[in-house]
């Protein structure tokens, strides 16, 4: 199998660095793996995932919690989990649920507490989340194939102050974040620190850049318009010259006219300096200059 050294990938690899001290968090999250596994019934399991660690954790989960031992083979370079007979009835009843064509609802009794209810949540996401790379976008998604499971799940987030959406992708549930501090917030909750804070910092970094971006923007659209009305004024002056009519000017407009062709790239403030005018003095003149050049 080749290494995946995606976002997701390498949350998923943080959340299976910590093996759960209590066994009731154990349970939690096997449960939560299971639930939204590919296939979890009385007769059959069937998990598929691309992450060598979740595997390795999910068989330990599922031994030190039920006494199970699930087979795992290579598929398209997959590992491919499956139970069926015994260990996937021994699976299936330990949650709670004991005959064929039950539909999956969420026990209550695993997710009690807190800490219960962060592992189970780990185990959905080890499962079937999935996290986009936040230099790109923030979205960290949930699916599952089961409705009323999908519409608990959701009601389990709210009640653990999280504000999911929820979505219909033919005939897969989601239940999904896309603003970066939500998905921040579950990725800590769940165990993943290190990949919340790479969200915290993609944001940051973004929010810099786009900051820099506008003052650029902002000084390259000054630096245009203080360009184009130079030349505006370097126009008008050349035309009043040309027609013999600077020099009849009053003295303060061919000094403005004198000024403005030496520093032809010089912005208003630094030429009214250069005057020992103010500002709006030296834009006046400049602006007669420009009136007189286009009544010729």
């Amino acid at each position: 199998m080749m290494p995946d050294h995606s976002f997701a990938a390498k949350a998923k690899s943080e959340l299976c660095r910590k093996t759960p001290a209590r066994d009731c968090c154990a349970a939690a999250e096997l449960y939560g793996a299971l639930l939204f596994a590919n296939t979890f019934s009385y007769d059959e399991l069937r998990l598929v995932t691309e992450n060598e660690r979740f595997r390795e954790r999910f068989l330990m989960l599922a031994k030190r919690v039920a006494d199970a031992v699930p087979e795992v083979r290579m598929q398209s370079g997959k590992s491919l989990i499956t139970a069926s007979g015994e260990t996937a009835r021994k699976l299936y009843t330990y949650f709670g649920y004991e005959q064929r064509g039950e539909a999956l609802h969420l026990n209550n009794a695993f997710v009690e507490n807190d800490c219960c209810r962060e592992a189970f949540f780990r185990g959905v996401f080890l499962s079937a989340g999935s996290v986009s790379d936040p230099e790109r976008s923030y979205h960290l998604e949930l699916s599952t194939r089961h409705f009323n499971l999908s519409r608990e799940v959701t009601t389990l987030l709210m009640d653990m102050d999280f504000e999911p959406k929820t979505a219909v992708r033919k005939s897969t549930y989601l239940i999904y974040f896309k603003e970066s501090g939500a998905v921040a917030a579950v990725l800590a909750k769940i165990g993943a620190p290190n990949a919340a804070l790479a969200v915290h910092t993609a944001l940051i970094e973004k929010e810099l850049r786009n900051s820099v971006n506008r003052r650029v923007n902002c000084d390259t659209a000054n630096i245009s318009k203080t360009v184009s009305a130079a030349q505006k004024q370097l126009d008008a002056i050349r035309k009043l010259e040309a027609a013999g009519e600077l020099e009849k000017l009053p003295e303060v407009l061919r000094e403005a006219a004198r000024l403005r062709v030496e520093n032809p790239e010089e912005p208003l403030a630094a030429l009214a300096e250069m005057a020992g005018v103010s500002r709006s003095g030296l834009n006046h003149r400049l602006a007669r200059l420009c009136e007189l050049a286009k009544n010729l």
